[in-house]
Parts: C-alpha cells; structure tokens; sequence
C-alpha cells in the first residue's frame, strides 16, 4: 500500500522546502545553537556500542553524533535530498532512502536493534493511515529488550494519547513519558511528548 505522508505533501507545495530544511540546521549549528538533545538522551540510555536505527533520520544530524560516541547507526528516511546529505556529511553512517511504513528492514540488515528513535517531530509527519504499520515496522527492527524512543510536539495532528494506544497496539510496552529530551516530567498539559517504549 502507497501512503501519501505529509511531508511529501509539503514538498510538493514547497520543491525547494528539503534545502532549505538542511540548511536551517547547519545554520543552527554555525551559530552556536545545542543540536544534540535527542542525541545526548538516546546515547544515555544505550549500551556502549549499540546497533541504533534513526527511523526518519533526515540529514542524519542525530544520528551522526551518535556514531561519534561508537555507536553503529542506520538511518531511514523518505527523502532523498536529506539522505544525501547525512552521505555527505556522516558517511560512517549507513543511510536509505525509505518509507518507514513499508521499508525492508530485515532485507537491508537492520535487525536486532538496541534503541530506534524518531526525532523532529517525525511522526507528525506520516499519512495518519500509515502509522500503526510504520510503528510495527520499526517494532520489528528491535531485539528482545530494545526500546523505542520518539519525540513530538502537540497540535501537529497527532494526538498524544492515539500515539500511546498506536505504540500498545504494536504490542510494545510504554516504559516512560518525558515532556522535553531533558527529563522533564510529563503532565497533563504538556505540549511535547517523549516516550520510551520496550519490545518485550
């Protein structure tokens, strides 16, 4: 099945919008702005060493400083613009273009993963009918034990306590909620969510 998600919605609206995304990081970057939050949690909480998938990886931003701590990184997105520039700038990375939804990961070698994470609000960007299968599929790259970790914000049209019952519904255990990559507890009003979930 073909899923229209809306990043490709804003792509098409915008040709120019992937470039210009790149840049905005590297921008963020040149002026001093910390980039690493998700990075910095995801390393915490793996094994040195670790096999981490960076599902939605983008220019690979988290992920490349993920390999610089010695982790062993994939990175999956559907675009191929940000895909060549996490080649260029992270080539110890390995790094496919694909829709998280559907993509072979097993066929692409990407088993027995200790942490897969989403970052930048990846998430909010899927074709509302491809999320189920697209947690399912990024289930199926953990081993026994390898926890999830995804972080979005609200009013991005995904509804915080839908993803929790989409994550259960993939037969993952929620193991935490944060309101920010820095810890902060989850309260009723938060307007950003990090879960970590476990494969059991």
């Amino acid at each position: 099945m073909s899923f229209d998600h809306q990043w490709n919605k804003v792509r098409r609206a915008n040709p120019d919008h992937s470039a210009n995304y790149a840049q905005r990081w590297r921008d963020l970057a040149a002026a001093g702005h910390d980039i690493g939050g998700e990075a910095r949690f995801v390393n915490a909480m793996a094994p040195r060493g670790s096999r981490i998938l960076d599902a939605g990886c983008g220019t690979g931003r988290a992920g490349g400083l993920l390999i610089d701590e010695g982790h062993t990184v994939f990175g999956v997105d559907l675009d191929e613009f940000l895909i060549s520039v996490a080649e260029e700038d992270f080539p110890s990375g390995e790094w496919h273009t694909g829709d998280l939804a559907d993509f072979d990961f097993a066929g692409a070698g990407i088993t027995e993963i200790d942490v897969a994470f989403c970052a930048g609000n990846v998430l909010s960007f899927l074709d509302p009918a491809s999320r189920r299968q697209t947690l399912g599929n990024i289930k199926s790259t953990l081993k026994h034990g390898g926890r999830f970790v995804s972080g979005f914000g609200a009013g991005r049209g995904y509804d915080f306590d839908d993803f929790i019952e989409d994550v259960k519904a993939t037969g993952m255990f929620v193991d935490q909620k944060f309101s920010t990559w820095e810890l902060r507890p989850f309260e009723a009003d938060s307007d950003f969510l990090v879960l970590i979930a476990e494969r059991l």
